[in-house]
């Protein structure tokens, strides 16, 4: 049975907006549905450049700098990493004891030793390192920002474009952080883990293709009955791009079955395969890939946490970064890894360390961006940057000049004020 509804709440035809939904059986999944895709198509830009995508690997509870990027093993005992070193491809460059597969590849990724967080609070570091701005500024995240400009949806695949897999913050409910703000739902994270995922699967048979062509055809006639203010312009050229999508031509993305069996077993299970989704969901569509792996707020036993963590991380990137330059895909995704803080420089009384957002590291790769090197670095005791600090704006206008975003991007708030997205940070310095 088909049914067509129109709206999560009453308007007339001129006033249908853009969070107007089409329920047809089987059709998209969630909320990909054909008005989506028509209006994500109709409210971005043709000069917007849609070849590029950003993964954001999020360590959450705030990974420690000194055991993963910066392990100062020149520092006094109770500083140094407490995993040890393990020599990189860059001359003078070493990683935490765990990341031998990363230092492989080191040449083709960039630390940066100098990341600062303006607090040591997990929600409101989530939030900084997310938006760029601190929490209470009402801020959407970047992956909104993405999704706002880009459109909701990939034009031609229907592809979410800012999908998150994975809780970031603390928030016991619901994966808040990081959200769309005042853009409005429409724009937050695609999370596949969630109901909508079953919507995904095509449950329709092809036989019943033709009444959905029917309905394409009266919702043609409705276009030229009604002024839709564009919503319903181009409806015509959209019938590929549906059909596509009943069909199930942007779910299989999801399957790693049709992946070649060697990728799947160089990536591994659990953050291996999130990453591989993650590259295949960029390749037809996805602008913005948040992955999330828990287990990082080590207040005690740091060394057990890391032997835990590192060799997951060490071997998910290492063939991530390998995988996109193989495939020609380095100038097309950036990799970032980050957390919303460091830990403290010095081992505590658990054999933990705490909240420190004075310093921390971010690493990244890709994205047609300078790789190979490390720009800042730490303290003797890896305690505060001793020189080249980078802050949140800073790694927000990074990522906006690998999405072809403009610096002076604005939206209207819910008063009518346009809010400019940027602020005053320029991308960091050595990366362009």
């Amino acid at each position: 049975m088909l049914k067509v509804l129109f709206g999560d709440k009453a308007t007339n035809c001129a006033g249908m907006t853009r969070r107007s939904a089409l329920q047809v059986g089987g059709l998209g999944f969630g909320g990909l549905t054909l008005p989506n895709l028509l209006s994500a198509r109709a409210a971005s830009s043709p000069e917007i450049s849609r070849d590029t995508s950003v993964v954001w690997l999020w360590l959450n509870g705030g990974p420690t700098h000194i055991e993963t990027f910066d392990p100062k093993m020149t520092a006094p005992k109770e500083y140094r990493s407490v995993s040890g070193e393990v020599k990189t491809r860059l001359p003078g460059v070493t990683l935490g004891g765990h990341f031998e597969g990363m230092a492989q590849q080191a040449d083709r990724m960039t630390f940066v030793r100098s990341f600062v967080v303006p607090t040591s609070s997990h929600n409101r570091g989530a939030f900084w390192v997310n938006t760029g701005y601190k929490q209470g500024s009402n801020r959407p995240s970047l992956g909104s920002i993405t999704s706002r400009v880009r459109g909701a949806n990939h034009p031609v695949s229907g592809m979410p474009t800012y999908l998150q897999m994975g809780k970031i913050g603390f928030n016991t409910d619901a994966p808040i952080i990081p959200g769309p703000a005042w853009l409005g739902k429409a724009y937050g994270p695609f999370t596949p883990s969630g109901p909508s995922r079953e919507n995904m699967n095509l449950t329709t048979e092809v036989s019943r293709l033709e009444d959905r062509r029917s309905l394409l055809k009266g919702l043609d006639k409705l276009q030229r009955d009604v002024d839709a203010n564009g919503v319903m312009d181009g409806i015509d050229g959209m019938n590929h791009q549906a059909f596509s999508l009943i069909l199930g031509k942007a779910t299989q993305a999801f399957d790693l079955k049709r992946e070649d069996p060697r990728t799947v077993d160089k990536y591994g299970g659990g953050l291996g395969q999130s990453l591989l989704t993650a590259r295949r969901l960029c390749e037809v569509g996805c602008g913005f890939v948040a992955v999330s792996l828990q287990g990082w707020d080590m207040h005690g036993n740091v060394a057990g946490g890391m032997n835990s963590r590192g060799p997951q991380v060490d071997r998910a990137v290492s063939a991530f970064v390998s995988d996109i330059h193989q495939r020609g895909l380095d100038k097309n995704i950036l990799l970032v890894i980050s957390g919303e803080f460091g830990r403290t420089p010095r081992i505590n009384k658990n054999a933990g360390r705490d909240h420190w957002g004075p310093l921390s590291t971010l690493a990244l790769a890709g994205g047609g961006l300078n790789m190979g090197q490390v720009i800042g670095k730490s303290s003797p005791k890896a305690e505060v940057p001793a020189g080249g600090k980078v802050g949140p704006q800073q790694l927000m206008a990074t990522i906006f000049h690998v999405l072809g975003i403009e610096r002076e991007t604005s939206f209207d708030d819910p008063a009518g004020r346009p809010i400019p997205m940027l602020g005053t940070g320029q991308p960091i310095r050595g990366l362009i």
